[in-house]
């Protein structure tokens, strides 16, 4: 029988480590076929894991002995903190001693770090933030949400096509449908980078539908949705509060008036599978593509929850080494690119 893939997991990364990390890890290898190495204070680690029941042969500790704080530059963070848990997790992806990493820590440091470490794959100028959204008839996938934040026309081409070449081989989607964030549908609307990009998507060997208003990504018209890291970031923590918010008003009114109450009974599975899709635990975490590996970065108040589904699309993306269908893709895709140069 063929191993396990293993995931290195920066168990001392997120506003609940390590006890919400190590709480999803043995969720992970409980029902996965995965094998997860916790990088961490391993004193810290053993003690943490002395009372847990878990399949003792599927995870195992590398010793860390820093913790990267919140309040670090990613550039001071690499430079002074070798020996962090987030570096480390990173490491053992670069020595093939794990197939993925995982990390809820600092998102700019271990973005910075999958580049230093792992490097960018060929003919990538931007690796860009992919996260995994909810709409009316599935879900689709926004980049970049958050590693870029100024982009030229050439970076959002290429996130179009990392996009589309994830979906492919996440998801089989023959021909996924390339969408443009602007704040029209129009190829004339929008800024000058969104206008230029529209060009190049337009010439493209892919299935570029067009521009997408912010009102219509949730619809389900498009697979992918391209934008630069700065609209992409709000983008998804306008979605995250927006989804939250909407929650707690159905509580209050629901709360408020006592006939509701009864009629919340009726509808409280609907409003629990809503609350479900809306969740970004029930995704894990957001792919850095376009570097040469596999690193999924996670939301900072992960629950065990997130860590867990984290872990399973760490090892899905390794399985299906989605990092080599990217670089395939981008090869094959090099005499698109010329255009661009023009």
């Amino acid at each position: 029988m063929p191993e396990n893939l293993k995931v290195a997991l920066d168990a001392m990364g997120g506003d609940f480590a390590p006890e919400v990390t190590i709480a999803g890890a043995i969720e992970a290898v409980s029902e996965y076929d995965v094998e997860v190495i916790l990088v961490g204070d391993r004193n810290r680690l053993i003690e943490s894991l002395k009372t847990k029941r878990f399949p003792r042969e599927r995870i195992s500790i590398h010793h860390a002995s820093e913790i990267v704080e919140m309040h670090e530059s990613p550039s001071s963070a690499i430079r002074r903190k070798k020996d962090s848990s987030i570096r480390k997790t990173i490491e053992l992806v670069k020595s093939h001693e794990a197939d993925a990493a995982v990390s809820a820590g600092h998102s700019g440091v271990a973005m910075a770090t999958s580049l230093f470490v792992l490097g960018k794959l060929p003919n990538v100028a931007r690796p860009a933030i992919a996260t995994l959204m909810p709409s009316l008839t599935g879900y689709f996938l926004l980049l970049d949400a958050g590693a870029n934040v100024d982009c030229k026309p050439e970076n959002l081409l290429e996130f179009a096509f990392m996009g589309n070449a994830y979906c492919k081989a996440i998801f089989n989607m023959p021909s996924p449908r390339i969408a443009l964030l602007s704040i029209g549908e129009e190829d004339t609307k929008g800024n000058e980078l969104t206008r230029e990009t529209f060009k190049y998507l337009k010439k493209a060997n892919i299935n570029f539908i067009g521009n997408i208003e912010g009102k219509d990504i949730f619809s389900g018209l498009a697979d992918v949705v391209v934008c630069d890291g700065f609209i992409g970031n709000i983008v998804l923590k306008v979605s995250e509060g927006l989804a939250e918010t909407i929650m707690k008003m159905l509580k209050v009114e629901i709360a408020n008036v006592t006939a509701r109450k009864l009629g919340y009974l009726m509808i409280k599975p609907a409003l629990k599978n809503f609350k479900k899709r809306m969740d970004y635990s029930e995704y894990g975490g957001a792919p850095l593509l376009g570097i040469n590996g596999t690193c999924i970065i996670s939301h900072g108040r992960s629950s065990a929850r997130a860590i867990k589904n984290a872990i399973r699309v760490a090892s899905e993306m390794a399985k299906k080494k989605v990092h080599e269908i990217i670089a395939n893709t981008l090869h094959k895709t090099t005499e698109d690119f010329s255009y661009v140069k023009e």
